[in-house]
């Protein structure tokens, strides 16, 4: 979300500690919401023998008490249950200064106005950033909200936790999602969702907005680091494991995931953030929406709205995205919420309503829930009451909505335990699970070059030179949302381990590791060395700001990689970014390894690569272009009548490339059934082996084309994955299975007015070079 404040500073560095003992709660820190709501006047139609009101009865239903708590609210306190409202605005002096709790302004959000929810974005945090502070934090606002509002509602607490707990000084920052798609590993991310879970709701928080299902098709966009890559069905399975990792877990709190930007978010028109697109009907309903539903599938509690716009519609107010397809078509029961003030944007930016109750209407009509408003309770709260009043809102509309946050509310436990023991956070936090983001980290380097075996580091290099400012930089490898909105503020020590620590830590005994930041001493050092590894890659940005009209390496990187070229001795070039960059002089070099921005283990995951402790095993989740102009490029494009090279599919390194230290071979694809009806799933069974000397983790994957069809159709097209274990020497037989709904294509003319369906004929299925066909009848 675009956070427009000022930069929070003042943070304290901590030591990190692993977590120990088990959650213990200190009674006079907690203070149930039954207690509170134990002072009501009377209790109405509706209570429970001891005279509660029913919506605090644990044991009743809980469709039950959303109706009767519904009945006892009034259309104002329905309508700021809607709302969602930054914690800086009840901060200091409200006007995003940041500091203490303001219990005047916290009166007007969660007293005067209800406000349903409050959001920490990237940087609102206490004013001393550590785990247990946050707690005490959360804890507040929520016991204000209990206390002191009639119906003693909690709120929901959201935050940006996407690659771990990263506004938490001393919380593990994992991989970006980017990275993450490199391990084609739902397991790890899986985890890797969990564990962020834990982190989140020790600090009192319940509500993440992760993962993203949006695609990375175009190198320029800001934020392609932050989904999990290009394909469809690879970005659809790990936010689906990501969804079920955060669910699932139990730690202080429940934590409810959000699938984010629905729906195609990723394709602006002219690379930049927040841009419209302008897709066809076809792409949508075949492509870009596929993640997005998985993910819900997977039992996502929330979804966040796309803030652009979609074939000249906001998405926002799109009824077609919010009703038709995620409602009636996909069954979701969650909570929809907008993106940073985009219901204020139809009116201020699209200009498709005339005042602000009438962009309300506009929202809500199609769909959304809760407005992440998030600077002005009173103006939301009282410009849906206008709206009401004008008769452009029903109140039917209001209670299915505000039932819907209420319900995720009960479900979520705060209603029963709102609160968290901030003596436990710290000890919960500070550093934990930093074997899984090492093991996330070092799954996600991806091998793209290793001429005449330069890597692993052979025992007898005695001299290693280690150049580029990127390798001592550990700001830029943890990337943008770390602390910060854009990156780690100025005056902040991120604990972790940078690329230059991590190989001083690895060298073998003997082996001299020479730092030379400079290009000058780089070059100087390289003559004497066995081997030089370049750190490059790009400064940690996020949203607009990350855009890069030219995704390349900088012109004085390529020219330090010549130079060090020049040596004559091996060059390995690390790439720590958020996106394939063309590399132009630095290309050709003995070694490159991409490390994406893998987070404060990710100086020990290079260094386990470099060395060979760790056999790699990422593989693309995007496609590399050989330079700028190609973009947006992915694998799946179609065909056209041009000829050239660069009219087609013609990348550096192409979706699923990288390379391992041992060797592999596809002996096998077979189908259980060389012919089905359509709507049928297929089944396949692949054999490979480990045809070398180490023991690694091969990616399995199955494509599948098409000889002819209907409507243009790429060469080939992910449609089922796996991630073996491989022996030494080892053959194992694999079975996949291919839902009916990944063949499954719109048809028709260029209006693409029809459902996707399953067209009969044939299909060329393919892994590893083998080949298996087909019938579809």
């Amino acid at each position: 979300m675009m956070l427009l404040h000022r930069r929070l500073k003042g943070r304290v560095r901590t030591r990190a500690r692993s977590i120990g003992s088990a959650r213990r709660r200190s009674a006079a820190a907690l203070v149930t919401v039954t207690a509170c709501v134990a002072t009501l006047a009377s209790a109405p139609a509706g209570a429970d023998g001891a005279g509660r009101p029913a919506y605090l009865d644990a044991r009743a239903p809980v469709a039950q008490r959303v109706q009767d708590l519904l009945r006892r609210m009034t259309l104002k306190e329905k309508a700021g249950q809607m709302d969602q409202i930054a914690v800086a605005r009840i901060q200091g002096d409200c006007e995003w200064s940041g500091g203490a709790l303001n219990e005047a302004c916290m009166k007007t959000v969660l007293d005067d106005y209800a406000a349903g929810s409050v959001l920490s974005g990237g940087g609102m945090g206490p004013q001393k950033n550590t785990p247990a502070d946050w707690a005490r934090m959360v804890n507040s606002v929520q016991k204000y909200a209990v206390e002191k509002s009639r119906l003693h509602i909690p709120v929901l607490y959201g935050v940006d936790a996407v690659h771990g707990h990263n506004n938490v000084l001393g919380a593990t920052v994992f991989p970006h999602q980017i990275g993450l798609g490199a391990t084609w590993d739902p397991g790890t991310v899986r985890d890797s969702g969990a564990a962020t879970a834990r982190a989140v709701a020790a600090t009192g928080i319940d509500w993440n907005f992760s993962p993203v299902a949006d695609l990375a098709r175009d190198q320029r966009w800001g934020r392609y680091y932050e989904t999990y890559g290009e394909d469809p069905l690879l970005a659809g399975t790990l936010a689906a494991a990501a969804v079920r990792g955060t669910e699932n877990v139990r730690g202080a709190k429940k934590v409810a995931a959000t699938v984010k930007h629905f729906a195609g978010y990723s394709e602006p028109s002219n690379g930049h953030d927040r841009v419209p697109a302008d897709v066809s009907v076809r792409y949508l309903q075949d492509t870009l929406l596929a993640p997005y539903r998985s993910a819900v599938e997977a039992g996502a509690r929330t979804v966040m709205v796309n803030s652009g716009a979609v074939n000249g519609v906001p998405a926002t107010s799109s009824r077609y995205l919010l009703t038709k397809v995620l409602r009636d078509q996909w069954d979701f029961k969650g909570v929809a919420v907008t993106d940073w003030e985009d219901i204020r944007a139809l009116q201020t930016k699209y200009k498709i309503a005339a005042d602000y109750p009438e962009a309300i209407a506009l929202a809500v009509n199609a769909g959304i829930d809760m407005a992440m408003e998030p600077y002005f309770a009173k103006d939301f709260t009282e410009g849906l009451m206008t709206a009401v009043r004008r008769g452009l809102v029903k109140e039917k509309r209001i209670d299915e909505a505000v039932g819907r946050i209420l319900r995720l509310k009960l479900e979520l436990g705060l209603f029963e335990d709102p609160y968290v023991d901030p003596g436990e956070a710290d000890e919960a936090v500070l550093g934990a699970d930093r074997e899984l983001a090492r093991k996330a980290a070092t799954e996600s380097q991806v091998l793209l070059r290793n001429e005449d075996g330069t890597l692993p580091v052979p025992a007898s290099a005695k001299k290693i030179v280690v150049a580029g400012s990127y390798a001592d930089d550990i700001d830029s490898q943890a990337g943008g949302w770390t602390i910060g909105w854009q990156r780690v503020p100025e005056g902040v020590e991120l604990p972790g381990t940078t690329v230059l620590e991590g190989i001083r830590a690895a060298a073998p005994k003997g082996t001299d590791v020479v730092y030379a930041a400079a290009a000058d001493e780089a070059a100087e050092q390289a003559r004497t060395a066995d081997l030089t590894v370049v750190v490059v890659g790009e400064k940690a940005a996020a949203e607009g700001e990350a855009d890069s009209p030219r995704p390349e390496l900088s012109a004085g990187q390529q020219a330090l990689v010549k130079s060090l070229k020049a040596s004559g001795k091996p060059v390995v070039v690390v790439v720590l970014a958020g996106r394939p960059l063309a590399l132009g002089d630095a290309a050709g070099t003995e070694g490159l390894l991409m490390s994406w921005l893998p987070g404060t283990e990710g100086g020990h995951a290079v260094a386990d690569v470099l060395f060979g402790a760790a056999n790699p095993s990422g593989r693309l989740p995007v496609s590399w272009p050989k330079k700028t102009g190609n973009e947006p490029m992915y694998y799946q494009q179609l065909p056209g009548t041009n000829g050239g090279a660069e009219s087609s599919y013609d990348a550096a390194y192409a979706f699923g490339a990288g390379l391992s230290y041992t060797s592999y071979a596809f002996d096998s694809l077979g189908l259980v059934r060389s012919s089905v009806r359509a709507g049928e799933p297929v089944q396949l069974k692949v054999t490979v082996s480990n045809t070398g000397r180490r023991d690694g983790d091969l990616v399995v994957p199955i494509h599948v084309s098409r000889p002819s069809s209907d409507v243009l159709a790429p060469a080939g097209k992910l449609v089922a994955f796996t991630k073996v274990r491989l022996e030494a020497g080892q053959s194992k037989t694999v079975a996949l299975t291919v839902p009916a709904r990944v063949l499954a294509v719109t048809p028709g003319d260029i209006d693409g007015a029809g459902a996707p369906r399953v067209e009969g004929g044939a299909y060329v299925f393919t892994a590893g070079g083998r080949k298996a066909e087909l019938t579809v009848r």
